[in-house]
């Protein structure tokens, strides 16, 4: 992997009640003294926070902070997708975060799009070179996927179609990033693909996240967090220190940056950062 100038951010999620709304802004005001490149915002399955993700987008642009809204297709039409890409065009807005998403609870159809190449396509026919695309990257492999092949190629299209860089789902095995961007490369991807970071909180959250996300958490890890019980603590400090020993591996062995899923909250990330010497 080249050397380049490491990027790092910060992931939040829209938040949905005015004690949301406070929290988010004194965790953003914890992590802002680190200088990230960006915050991102998520944006919900069939754009259920739409508007949401935009407010908190301005919100951050309003305290002098770079923002990228998260842009999910699954379910929607071309009118749609057009409407809110002239909106963010029209806020200055040049980062984008282009992604398949989740299909709607109860959605039988996929709308117009059906994969996140396809959105990037649009973007670029729509917008030419005005957005920065970001894409998802699955070193460990979509659960959606056929096969590990298929999904290398589908992240490949989606590159071609006009991605400027890539995050990737989180996971807990550096060898599984490394080879998947070795075999990235070998298929004539040249973008940064950074991997994402997920701090270890509560463990039994994250497991059902990686249930339904496909991010593998090794044996040996869950049962070393299980014989903790409900010792908070020690599940804390184990937690911190898989996360930080990943991430330090990850840096050393030329990752172009890191990007936490923060679950709006400071205090874990915070720590791993610190801990990093970043």
């Amino acid at each position: 992997m080249n050397e380049q100038k490491k990027t790092f951010s910060f992931e939040f999620f829209p938040p949905k009640t005015p004690e949301g709304v406070a929290k988010l802004r004194t965790t953003r005001q914890q992590l802002a003294q680190f200088k990230p490149q960006f915050f991102s915002v998520t944006f919900g399955a069939g754009g259920t926070t739409r508007d949401g993700t935009l407010s908190t987008v301005l919100e951050i642009r309003s305290e002098g902070h770079a923002a990228a809204p998260h842009l999910s297709c699954i379910g929607s039409t071309r009118e749609n997708i057009s409407a809110i890409l002239n909106e963010y065009r029209n806020h200055g807005i040049r980062h984008i975060v282009a992604l398949r998403g989740d299909m709607p609870s109860g959605m039988v159809a996929a709308g117009e799009f059906r994969y996140a190449n396809e959105l990037v396509e649009f973007i670029r026919s729509e917008h030419g070179e005005h957005f920065h695309i970001e894409v998802a990257a699955y070193p460990e492999f979509h659960p959606q996927a056929k096969s590990a092949e298929d999904d290398l190629n589908n992240f490949v299209r989606k590159v071609k179609a006009g991605a400027n860089s890539a995050m990737t789902q989180y996971f807990f095995n550096a060898d599984a990033y490394f080879r998947f961007v070795d075999e990235a490369q070998a298929r004539g991807v040249d973008i940064p693909i950074v991997p994402g970071i997920m701090p270890i909180a509560n463990f039994g959250q994250l497991c059902r996240f990686s249930d339904m996300c496909g991010a593998e958490v090794p044996r040996w890890l869950r049962q070393r967090m299980q014989s903790y019980y409900d010792d908070a603590a020690s599940i804390r400090a184990l937690g911190l220190d898989v996360v930080t020993e990943l991430c330090d591996r990850l840096l050393a062995g030329g990752a172009p940056g890191l990007h936490f899923y923060t679950l709006n909250q400071a205090g874990l990330v915070s720590t791993v950062w610190q801990r990093l010497g970043l």
